[in-house]
């Protein structure tokens, strides 16, 4: 007998399909599906296996869906542009482009090792020129069209580097090149309009298949709000200033207003300075200076709240008249709403925070009180909990109630503080109403209903190298102008110095400035930012579909051949920028009349994480990364493939254990074994045996595959497996049929197996089996037997056993008959096809 060889059988069928072009794109499909992956950044040191999962996922369902009879466009590419080869390059020397390609090479031969069906004849490389041209072209769309501008904003400041970073350069609020503290500083940039379509980008959700977790990531990142807007004028010992506007969506406690926020940047606090009125002016100044060295993401995420007192600056309630103190503090942004809030600390957390830890904590009025039904909800959030409510002899409803109650008269009487809506109090002639309708009331009376957005339009212009080049030239009056369509792409210069020197790394490339002056004339200057990389991967997928066309982006017969991408996949880290960003520059090609849909990806899914054995996560420099190539080595691919897949649900997070991945190794050897014992040559191999076992099986694997269910899909074949090891002989048909849906799974050994059988020309090109609903129905059930709630066995029954029948055969089970021997039966309980219960007394 033949010993499994995973090394020959995996590298002859790898050479077979290359020189077949077994798994290219037809030109002309008559029933096309679209599988993506989120396609990789090419990092020097390669694939691990926590990587690997998201391929084999969508090289199972292109394999499994072309043998359905689909047209499958399963292509390959790389990100290329990125922040890691440009700092690669500063501390090594090396063009990033060497690197790039060096890293692209030996991603493609761990691919290709593993067994995917990619169409590498549409692989694209977003560094290449003849990507990136339709990258600028793309920019110079959006710009022609007032979707792309230049302006002030605040970014990522290295004083030591005298460079602005990128959010991923900063690590813990310092540069991540030399440790030093970032700051916020005002710069022109450039940015895309993704405002424009803030409430299309949440509606348009409402149609995809996408994981609820992801849309509702979308959601908060645009962040709709509907809310009102109020004015508090505000006054100092000498002048008045423009009234404070805020925004909230909690109109409802206006009356609780009881001081005011600013964020340190607002126009109030830098007009109060100056007009030099403040009386702690040194403080407020020092404050300021603190918050410039905190990036906005940490002034989001600290749970210290921090601020001063603007001593000499007050604002007047609308609704009351009374004056109310003004502070600046940090956990306000400018960029948010109008960067001033009305505060509320009975009824928001944050502004509670903020009045304890200044000691503002008698500002604290309630205005708003929950309903009984809410605190009959709420009422484990008190002192005590509502265990420590309940009397000896009463049951949890009356309890519920008494306790409710003594919650509402301990809000009443202001001793804590209530986020939700409920009854107003306090509230002058709004008191004793609704949440819902005091909101509508007060608005109409003190403000103006408005709805307010947390998106804020994409900065896309970068000062660094490596990346799309932004096609744009100044004229010597300093005003930017298009580079026209002839002159892309309009190529990354190589005369760069990678070392940081304070300003945009182009800006010192002399062939740029001459190619400039060449082509527009003297005085004329290029732009010297690059583009972000996310403006690369917006729009890949649509190159898939014709990757060589060198007219346009693609061809609109391709795209409407292919798009939009019917199955996506990758991981949850790109929840909220890729995607968001891919459907709005979809949205905008659409409104420019370049492609007819509106959405990119019609259904997604996202693996989960593999993780290393200790539990953390893989990383080259804890040292405990697992090389794809080592396992594929040692146990093969086809093992590697089945076992990232077994170990759990294809969006969970499990744990790689070397240990385990001999289980899917001994499945595939005792495949191997039961074809080599039982040797067929046959005809008419794609003709389904009618066997019970095997169409249940087929129904199974069928719908587990259709909905990623990969780990079920592999457990129902190895319960089929099971099923014919007991058997005597197994037919060419029945052999046959298993080869075929082992075949998307582990492609390798079921291409071995079907040459064996005398299948041709490759499994992946045979029929996907059909199951027959009558054969595959259960003609047996398993009924468990349990004696006083405790698991004693099983029997196998008749569906159609009634219940005398079944409680017969389930006494005289095997080894339930001894365990009842010294027992009476006082009754027995029956669960319709799930279990037996009998109940007994000594």
């Amino acid at each position: 007998m033949n010993e499994y060889n995973h090394k020959k059988i995996e590298e002859k069928w790898q050479k077979y399909w290359r020189d077949h072009d077994t798994y290219r794109t037809p030109d002309l499909p008559k029933d096309p599906h679209y599988v993506l992956d989120m396609f990789p950044y090419p990092s020097g040191s390669g694939l691990h296996v926590g990587h690997v999962e998201g391929y084999v996922g969508t090289d199972v369902y292109a394999r499994f869906l072309r043998m359905q009879g689909k047209d499958v466009l399963h292509p390959m590419g790389w990100d290329a542009f990125g922040l890691p080869a440009e700092n690669y390059a500063v501390k090594t020397g090396t063009h990033p482009r060497e690197t790039t390609t060096r890293a692209i090479a030996a991603y493609k031969e761990q691919l290709n090792r593993l067994g995917f069906s990619y169409d590498w004849q549409r692989e694209i490389n977003t560094s290449r020129p003849k990507y990136y041209g339709w990258t600028q072209w793309l920019f110079g769309e959006l710009y022609e069209n007032g979707l792309a501008t230049k302006k002030p904003a605040e970014v990522n400041w290295c004083p030591s580097c005298q460079t602005v970073l990128a959010n991923e350069q900063v690590v813990d609020g310092a540069c991540e090149r030399c440790d030093s503290k970032v700051v916020q500083k005002e710069m022109e940039q450039w940015f895309f309009s993704i405002t424009d379509y803030a409430d299309e980008l949440i509606d348009g959700l409402e149609e995809l298949d996408w994981p609820p977790a992801t849309k509702a990531a979308q959601r908060n990142w645009v962040g709709r709000a509907e809310g009102a807007r109020f004015s508090f004028p505000v006054s100092g010992k000498k002048q008045d200033y423009a009234d404070l506007e805020v925004f909230t969506t909690r109109a409802d406690t206006l009356y609780g207003v009881t001081f005011m926020v600013v964020a340190p940047e607002h126009d109030l606090v830098g007009k109060a300075l100056d007009d030099g009125r403040l009386e702690n002016a040194d403080k407020v100044s020092e404050y300021i200076k603190k918050t410039e060295a905190k990036t906005e993401r940490e002034r989001q995420e600290s749970d210290e709240k921090t601020g001063v007192k603007l001593a000499g600056v007050t604002a007047t309630h609308p609704a009351t008249g009374e004056k109310i103190p003004i502070f600046v503090a940090d956990y306000v942004l400018a960029g948010y709403g109008t960067g001033a809030i009305m505060a509320v600390p009975a009824h928001d957390k944050r502004d509670f925070a903020f009045a304890y830890k200044i000691g503002i904590e008698l500002l604290i009025k309630s205005v708003v009180i929950p309903s009984i039904e809410k605190l009959l909800d709420f009422s484990g959030d008190f002192e005590g909990g509502i265990e420590n409510a309940v009397g000896e002899n009463e049951n949890i409803e009356s309890s519920s109630k008494r306790y409710a109650k003594k919650a509402q008269e301990y809000i009443e009487k202001g001793e804590r503080w209530w986020i939700g809506s409920g009854k107003l109090v306090n509230s002058g002639e709004f008191s004793g109403l609704s949440s819902a309708e005091a909101a509508e009331k007060i608005t109409e009376k003190f403000g103006q209903a408005e709805t307010t957005y947390r998106l804020r339009d994409w900065s896309v212009g970068r000062q660094r190298f490596w990346g799309c080049p932004i096609p744009v030239v100044y004229d010597p009056e300093g005003k930017a102008h298009l580079v026209p369509e002839k002159h892309l792409p309009w190529k990354l210069p190589d005369d760069v110095p990678f070392e940081p020197t304070g300003e945009a790394p182009l800006a010192a490339s002399r062939e740029l400035k001459e190619r400039t002056e060449e082509i527009f004339g003297a005085g004329w200057t290029p732009e010297t930012s690059t583009l972000d990389t996310f403006v690369d991967s917006s729009w890949y997928y649509l190159r898939f579909t014709d990757p060589q066309n060198t007219d346009e982006f693609a061809s609109s017969e391709a795209i409407k051949r292919w798009c939009p991408v019917d199955t996506y996949v990758g991981g949850a880290e790109h929840s909220v920028m890729h995607l968001l960003y891919a459907r709005f520059i979809t949205k905008a090609l659409a409104d420019l009349g370049h492609i007819n849909f509106r959405e990119p990806f019609t259904k997604l899914r996202h693996q989960g994480l593999i993780m290393a054995e200790d539990g953390t996560k893989m990383s080259k420099s804890k040292g405990n990364v697992v090389n794809p190539d080592t396992v594929v080595e040692t146990v093969g691919a086809d093992t590697l493939r089945l076992y990232e897949l077994f170990a759990g649900p294809f969006g969970e997070t499990v744990e790689w254990d070397t240990d385990s991945i001999a289980g899917p190794r001994r499945f595939l050897e005792r495949v191997w074994r039961l074809a080599q014992a039982q040797p067929h040559n046959g005809s008419n191999l794609e003709t389904v045996p009618e066997d019970q076992a095997l169409h249940a099986t087929i129904k199974a694997v069928t719908d587990d595959l259709s909905d990623f269910r990969f780990n079920t899909a592999i457990s129902h074949l190895m319960e089929l497996l099971n099923n014919f090891q007991d058997r005597e002989t197994v037919s060419a048909g029945l052999l046959s049929t298993f080869v075929r849906l082992l075949a998307p799974l582990a492609p390798h050994i079921s291409e071995e197996l079907w040459q064996a059988l005398g299948g041709e020309p490759s499994v992946h090109q045979a029929d996907w089996p059909r199951h027959d609903a009558a054969v595959a129905a259960e003609t047996e059930i398993t009924i468990a037997i349990q004696i006083d709630g405790k698991l004693r066995g099983e029997v196998k029954v008749s569906q159609t056993a009634d219940e005398t029948a079944i409680i017969s055969q389930a006494k005289a089970a095997e080894g339930v008959t001894a365990l009842l021997e010294n027992k009476t039966i006082k009754r027995h309980i029956y669960v319709p096809n799930r279990l037996v219960n009998f109940v007994t007394t000594e």
